[in-house]
């Protein structure tokens, strides 16, 4: 009996110290904390601050799950960024560019540059339909950013191997499926989960088109939960239901309408959520970036009510989770290009200005991208910079999707004090004969009809082939030595002549990219030129007929123009070197001898603060060969933009005023911001024009001719708004200017 009385004791003792050995090491485990952060958009940025306060008590996370906004912060969160990294970052994006899309004016080419800059209104048109886009942007901006920041992570295929194990939410938008996206290309992905319809345009991953996870699921504790998490942290920034005094628009109610699922759904979710963290985000809404800051705090003070709750997590204090080597430079071994069905493999590479093997910035790297994207032949451009053996090393690979919409209709108006009022009609059709080819057509109509019409086969790095003709014509009077000698206008007496100028120009011609930016042409052209006037009519005649020439001519063009804005720059660099050699001319000019016309323009844009810039510019121009056809030297005066033949425009004077076979020409403008988009401008330009001024040394003496102008501008979606008045000191009179909308 009693040995097993003794047996029994022993085991309950056994079993007893088994029992507390057990619950000690539960205890002593460390529990498993799950991080989930909802979609919001600009209102996501309220996960920085939460994030920042999560960091300071040293609270690890073990998972991260996002939807949305959320995705994104979730995703750099579990990549390595701290949340003060992240709010370091956040505060020096432009989310305007960002949102809309607004790519460099450098990214694009010369020809695709004139095209853009001239239209109000962009309509893609089929089959006598017009199609409006599927968003606002591309959300390439977004991509490139994202890719920047992921860099360090692009190794990783498997989400759940991140530093922090992560995966998102997307929708399938052909079924309205839930896509729970944890493995691929990072950035893509992440992408896919920020999709808000009607703002960034749908993610195509493989056969599936996604768009944003909220549409089903904007907080995926489930999912998470799954995850074999102990402890779920959420930080849930989606909107309230409103009552009916705040519903005062229809923006507003589709929006409430829309929030009924998701305030439901989070009825249940914030019960399972065992840290509930919901920040104050009533005042803002998708697209309040702008008051990121405040979001930020309001993230932070959040948390902070939490603050009981999320010590019994904390360990040590997090200050710095992964060092994320950043990439001033990369060297790409091998480029992959792949969906690229119409645009050939070089056209792609052209606009990259990549050829593989090769050492290259970050930063020109991004600008290749833009370059690809501003064609707008493509409707997304992907890509992943994959690791190498070799440190810093990478192999390019990207997906691009071609665009399927190639014919354009394109608007604009425009008024001005040479050409009056015009409406612009423009027809644009892509690979009309080839695959990679652009045909352009503007028909102007108002108080002088015109039209431009171009041809471009680009062909990347090679020579590329280009037609242009174009017809201008505009009544106005110009000075009298730009159509009689000396003689003439001593016997009639005439300083001014009232003329209708016509002007027909063809040109056939080559270019290429002449060290990366540079852009090189070379042509043929013929030029019908047409002046005549009534002023001087004789009775037989209705009209006196000045000039009626076909002019045959060999040129060179060498460009170079990295301006942020062509009407308000505030950095870049400007270019512009011609070479024009008559070679024949028609009968009306009769003992035409050949001459050549070279000019140049050279401007430098720089700002001194974010509102205030200054341009300097600087050109010249002469006349070497037949000094006896006039009518193609310069004439200065006027102001505008696109101004044909040695038209300069020049403050102080009225179109055509100054005139002459050679010129110099200053300018220095001040350019203050004084509001969005609201420009105060102060400028100043100086002359000197005659016959031969660099042969008699005149061009180098103090200038003959000056003039000021003081100007206010709106830059508007129609184009700029401008009004100016100048002075000139030689003159003692002044000019006014005024023009509204693009120039063309």
């Amino acid at each position: 009996m009693n040995f097993k009385f003794l047996i029994l004791i022993f085991l309950f003792l056994l079993t007893f110290l088994t029992t507390k050995a057990q619950n000690t090491l539960q205890q002593n485990q460390k529990p498993k904390v799950g991080l989930v952060l909802s979609g919001g958009g600009a209102k996501g940025l309220a996960h920085i601050g939460a994030l920042k306060v999560l960091d300071s008590l040293g609270v690890q996370i073990d998972y991260v799950a996002g939807t949305s906004m959320g995705a994104i912060i979730g995703s750099l969160y579990a990549s390595g960024y701290s949340g003060n990294e992240l709010d370091s970052i956040f505060n020096t994006v432009d989310f305007d560019k960002i949102i809309n899309d607004d790519l460099p004016r450098a990214s694009k080419a010369f020809h695709e540059r004139n095209n853009s800059e001239r239209y109000a209104v962009t309509l893609p048109f089929d089959d006598f339909k017009v199609k409006l886009p599927s968003a606002l942007s591309r959300g390439q901006n977004t991509y490139n950013l994202l890719s920047k920041l992921l860099l360090h992570v692009n190794n990783i295929d498997e989400f759940d191997k991140l530093p922090i194990p992560f995966f998102c939410i997307a929708t399938n938008i052909e079924n309205g499926q839930q896509i729970q996206l944890e493995s691929g290309n990072l950035t893509q992905e992440v992408m896919a989960s920020g999709a808000l319809p009607t703002v960034f345009q749908p993610v195509k991953i493989g056969d599936q088109t996604l768009i944003d996870g909220g549409v089903v699921n904007n907080y995926p504790i489930d999912e998470l939960r799954a995850k074999g998490m102990d402890v779920i942290i959420g930080v849930d920034v989606q909107d309230g239901l409103r009552d009916k005094d705040e519903l005062g628009s229809a923006p507003e109610v589709l929006i409430q309408i829309n929030n009924f699922r998701t305030i439901k759904d989070m009825k249940l979710k914030s019960g399972k959520t065992d840290i509930y963290i919901r920040p104050d985000i009533k005042d803002f809404n998708v697209v309040s970036f702008n008051e990121g800051n405040t979001i930020i705090a309001n993230g932070k003070k959040a948390a902070l009510n939490q603050l009981e709750a999320l010590k019994k997590l904390s360990e040590k204090p997090v200050t710095n989770k992964v060092v994320k080597t950043r990439k001033d430079s990369i060297y790409i071994q091998n480029i992959y290009i792949n969906g690229n069905e119409k645009y050939t493999r070089s056209y792609v590479l052209g606009k990259l200005k990549l050829k593989g093997s090769e050492k290259v910035s970050y930063k020109d790297f991004v600008k290749g991208v833009n370059n690809v994207v501003a064609t707008n032949n493509f409707d997304a451009f992907h890509y992943k910079l994959v690791p190498l053996d070799k440190e810093n090393q990478y192999d390019l690979i990207t997906d691009v999707m071609e665009s399927k919409a190639t014919t354009f209709i394109k608007l604009s108006g425009h008024f001005d004090d040479l050409y009056k009022s015009a409406a612009l009609i423009n027809l644009t059709k892509k690979r009309l004969l080839f695959n990679n080819d652009v045909a352009s057509l503007d028909v102007i109509l108002g108080d002088n009809v015109r039209y431009n019409f171009e041809y471009y086969i680009d062909k990347g790095f090679y020579w590329s082939v280009g037609l242009r003709s174009r017809y201008n014509q505009f009544r106005k009077g110009i000075s009298a030595q730009l159509l009689l000698d000396d003689t003439q206008i001593m016997g009639t007496g005439l300083n001014e002549i009232d003329v209708l100028l016509q002007d027909q120009t063809n040109q056939f011609y080559l270019e290429t990219l002449f060290r990366k930016d540079f852009a090189l042409s070379l042509g043929a052209e013929h030029k019908r030129l047409e002046i005549k006037s009534q002023t001087i009519a004789n009775t037989n005649q209705d009209e006196f007929v000045f000039e009626r020439t076909d002019y045959f001519s060999a040129f060179g063009n060498l460009r170079l123009d990295t301006y942020d804005n062509i009407y308000f720059p505030k950095k870049g660099v400007y270019f512009n070197g011609d070479l024009h050699m008559y070679l024949f001319a028609s009968r009306f000019n009769q003992g035409f001898e050949p001459f050549s016309i070279a000019k140049a323009d050279l401007g430098y844009a720089f700002s001194l603060s974010p509102k205030f810039a200054i341009n300097l510019k600087t050109g010249g121009g002469f006349k070497f060969g037949d000094q006896s056809t006039t009518t193609l030297d310069f004439a200065l005066g006027g102001y505008g933009n696109n101004l044909i033949n040695n038209f300069i425009p020049f403050y102080g004077y009225d179109f055509f005023e100054l005139t002459g076979n050679s010129y110099v020409k200053a300018h220095f403008g001040l350019d203050y911001e004084i509001f969005n988009k609201q420009h105060i401008t102060l400028e100043g330009n100086w002359a000197n024009i005659d016959d031969d001024i660099f042969e008699t040394g005149e061009w180098f003496t103090l200038p003959d001719y000056r003039g000021y102008a003081l100007g206010y501008a709106v830059d508007s979606f129609v184009g700029p708004i401008q009004i100016k008045y100048s002075y000139s000191p030689e003159r003692k009179a002044g000019e006014w200017y005024f023009n509204v909308g693009f120039w063309f």
